[in-house]
């Protein structure tokens, strides 16, 4: 058995597997390295948070985000609409370009701009993302604005969102202005 960790050690820790792992990691694989409770790790994230520690809670787990990445991807906002049952097929066509879905934003009448970050990037991160939401029983955000949202893409490539945008325009995903 692991040696519990307290407080500041506890989230140093955090913080170091955070940023040295290339995947997001789970609330309770952290609670298991720390030996603590998946609401101590709930905490201890809202803790770094606060302390500007560039962390995002993704549908995979955490995610430390790196500044480095920020300044060679490119970034497009997309305004999209469907019905729930064609989520994983919009999802698909952004990843099968080679670009990442990194959230969805609705604009809801009471609370403003609400935003979740997915961080998808393949076929398998939309399977386990829509497994999640069917296993939970959870709305789509989508559900809430009769299926109007917006999507952050991110690729390495400029093409890559322009082919990404030009296939979901084609199956009609895409809001035109």
């Amino acid at each position: 058995m692991t040696k519990k960790l307290t407080g500041k050690t506890r989230r140093d820790s955090l913080l170091t597997w955070l940023q040295n792992s290339k995947t997001p990691l789970t609330g309770t694989e952290l609670a298991d390295k720390a030996n603590v409770s998946r609401q101590a790790i709930v905490q201890d994230i809202s803790l770094l948070k606060a302390h500007n520690h560039p962390i995002i809670a993704t549908s995979n787990g955490y995610l430390y985000m790196r500044a480095e990445n920020e300044k060679t991807d490119f970034r497009r906002v997309i305004a999209c609409n469907h019905e729930s049952k064609d989520t994983k097929e919009e999802l698909y066509t952004i990843v099968d370009f080679g670009a990442t879905v990194e959230d969805v934003i609705i604009e809801h009448p009471i609370y403003g701009d609400l935003k979740a970050s997915l961080m998808i990037s393949s076929r398998a991160d939309v399977d386990q993302f829509v497994r999640k939401i069917k296993e939970k029983n959870a709305p789509y955000l989508l559900e809430l604005t009769d299926g109007i949202h917006n999507h952050t893409m991110v690729a390495n490539e400029e093409w890559k969102l322009d082919q990404a945008y030009k296939a979901l325009k084609d199956k009609g995903f895409i809001v035109e202005q």
